[in-house]
């Protein structure tokens, strides 16, 4: 087995008798386009890589407030820290910034000092006397002095903060903060909020690299939820006290990767605020008897909905399940799941599974450590754990962060969850709501008695984000906010009055705030876990992290209708053109400037660069490859769009429409 199959987690059903057709997902990521939707109902689109003209605006208003002060005391105290030729570099220099013909590059540098109090003293002047300057330390003419260095504080250090270079390599190097009391213009929020556009790059690998490019931190970003790897997505994204003019700059570096739409903000994005995320799939390849039977498919979908199924991703890319390590946790057998996390499998890369094989065989930590990619994160954190704590399982396990940890355990209850909504399907249809039923309640509070616990608000659909141990592949969707919401169980009263729909009915995902359905639904769930040697209602050990009693548990819907739902049929002969306008291509048209892309897209990441210079006009190219394609047999493509809700899995709309397995294998196989 090289990867977990649909009917293993409980993706059992379908709604509609419809015959399913025959369809490539995915056959170049390009057919695979998210734009997020904000909370405020916004899809995020790109539409300028341009940085806006704040900082001239705020660096005017800057030197006008300079112009109108009088820094005589100042540099009168400053002649007490340092002798008159200092004074007089100093003067020169506010005489340039008051003027405006200073440019950021330009600099003083203050007599050499061996005495580190007194260069301390000068850098705590212009801190606190001074600000609109920024100072650091470089070395002096010889190996015991260092000397000072002064230039109008531009509010950035230019990416590189106080440890990114040795000091021997600073002399020609842009200023760090050193000195700088990090002020931020008050004209400006501390945030900086922006649109990134990715193509075939998971989100924290494309923040990653941001990072690296500024000199910042990871962690420094914010964003709602993440977006598939294998995909063309768009997203907001915040981040702390950076200008936009430096982010811009670095589109003409970066591919796959575009920022833009820049604006300052108060305050930074988190996890799950988002509505949901807009989908433009194309199906290529369409096989069916007829076309008829496409076009009644893709009607019902958009009908009917589609089984809200956790999908595929939720449980791993490889072997080893990833809800399978969560049932190890919640019952206690840490040792198990370290090693369910360790032990080679199958699926996955040759050089990965020859290492996992040597830690196997030979128990060496050290060497194994040194040969684990670094994207491995739970390995790693387990091995470095078992350096200093040799044979501590459960510390092992607690060192893995805690966004990977958990998503073992979420995926169990993923699990549960799939395999009670199949048994709903099976049993009772989807026509209409059934005594024992849980549904959101529609009553205001008080009215009728009501269960109050958690709506599940997942940041992210995670369509294409494999689970696998692997950090930079881990949807974060279950760090999402939570938000109250109040369910009931549908009494005869209720079928009666006919107040709910089959589009209200929810189950939960184990936990110790949630109801189960009172039907025979809510048996499914005691009985599955107990085949698994898990009580829902007890803990098995006395680690509160890897307990469902613990948790508090969520709700979430059956059914789901896609919202905004489109479709249409079309022809193409060549399978490298895309069929879709990505928010990059609408851009390149905007500039006349059409996008380098490599023709092998699945093996080569395109570079998404705007290089007017390098090609010719779209419509040339295209006339230039009209000859050679005449030949070549017509296909059909189903091009589809539909916004979700944040927590739908955009595969499980498409394996309803097509009736076919959504896993990788499987239409790499059609591929």
């Amino acid at each position: 087995m090289n990867s977990v199959e649909e009917s293993q987690v409980g993706i059992l059903c379908y709604i509609s008798q419809l015959p399913g057709f025959r369809g490539i997902l995915k056959q170049r990521y390009s057919d695979f386009i998210v734009n997020e939707v904000g909370l405020d109902g916004n899809v995020v689109h790109l539409t300028t890589l341009d940085s806006p003209l704040e900082i001239a605006v705020e660096k005017k208003g800057k030197l006008a407030d300079l112009q109108d002060s009088d820094y005589t005391h100042e540099i009168e105290s400053f002649r007490a820290l340092a002798g008159d030729s200092d004074v007089e570099k100093l003067k020169k220099l506010i005489d340039q910034v008051v003027s405006g013909v200073i440019n950021n590059d330009e600099s003083i540098v203050l007599s050499p000092s061996s005495d580190k109090s007194h260069r301390t003293a000068v850098h705590n002047f212009f801190k606190e006397r001074m600000k609109f300057l920024v100072t650091d330390t470089v070395d002096g003419p010889d190996s015991s002095s260092k000397c000072i260095r002064v230039r109008l504080n531009s509010g950035s250090n230019n990416g590189r903060g106080r440890n990114s270079r040795k000091r021997k390599d600073r002399n020609d190097k842009p200023y760090d903060s050193r000195g700088s009391d990090g002020s931020w213009p008050e004209n400006l929020g501390k945030f900086l909020r922006f649109h990134l556009y990715k193509e075939n790059k998971d989100t924290q690998e494309a923040l990653g690299l941001l990072a690296k490019m500024l000199g910042t931190k990871p962690r420094s970003f914010g964003f709602a939820g993440t977006k598939d790897k294998r995909s063309v997505s768009t997203q907001r994204v915040t981040v702390f006290k950076q200008r936009a003019s430096r982010l811009a700059a670095l589109n003409e570096k970066l591919i796959g990767i575009k920022v833009g739409n820049f604006c300052h903000v108060n305050e930074g994005l988190v996890l799950g605020q988002l509505q949901g995320n807009r989908f433009t799939i194309t199906l290529r390849s369409i096989s069916a008897e007829n076309e008829d039977i496409i076009r009644a498919a893709a009607t019902a979908l958009g009908k009917n909905g589609f089984i809200n199924y956790f999908g595929l991703q939720r449980f791993g890319s490889s072997s080893i399940a990833t809800h399978l390590i969560g049932a190890a946790l919640l019952r206690g057998e840490w040792k198990t799941a370290v090693s369910m996390v360790l032990e080679p499998r199958e699926g996955e890369k040759d050089a990965t599974r020859k290492i996992r094989e040597y830690y196997k065989e030979s128990g060496d930590i050290e060497g194994t450590l040194r040969q684990l990619p670094r994207y491995l994160v739970a390995e790693r954190a387990i091995l470095q754990c078992f350096q200093k704590c040799p044979g501590n399982c459960l510390q092992a396990l607690l060192a893995i962060p805690r966004t990977l940890r958990m998503m073992f355990v979420h995926s169990y209850q993923s699990y549960l969850w799939n395999h009670a909504a199949s048994m709903r399907v099976q049993n009772y249809g989807f026509h209409q709501v059934v005594l024992g039923d849980l549904v959101y309640c529609k009553e205001e509070e008080g009215d009728k008695e009501t269960i109050t616990s958690i709506l599940e608000c997942e940041v992210d659909g995670g369509d294409d984000t494999h689970i696998d141990c692997d950090l930079e592949d881990i949807p974060l969707s279950d760090l999402s906010e939570v938000k109250n919401a109040s369910v009931k169980v549908i009494s005869e009263e209720d079928i009666a009055a006919e107040k709910y729909s089959i589009e209200d009915i929810v189950l939960p995902l184990p936990g110790s705030r949630v109801s189960y359905p009172s039907n025979e639904i809510g048996k499914i769930y005691h009985d599955l876990a107990k085949k698994d040697g898990i009580s829902l209602t007890e803990s098995a050990h006395n680690s509160k992290e890897f307990s469902l009693t613990n948790m508090t548990g969520a709700y979430r819907r059956v059914f789901q209708k896609p919202k905004d739902f489109e479709w249409e049929l079309l022809k193409y002969t060549d399978p490298n053109l895309p069929l879709a306008e990505t928010d990059l291509d609408i851009i390149a048209k905007s500039r006349a400037a059409p996008i380098v892309r490599d023709s092998d897209e699945k093996e080569n990441p395109h570079d998404c660069r705007l290089e007017a210079e390098k090609c010719n006009n779209e419509t040339e190219l295209s006339a230039g490859i009209k000859d050679d394609i005449q030949t070549e047999e017509s296909q059909t493509a189903l091009k589809l769009g539909f916004t979700l809700p944040a927590s739908c899995y955009a595969t499980m709309a498409i394996r309803e429409l097509l009736k076919t397995s959504t896993s990788v294998a499987f239409h790499k196989a059609l591929n």
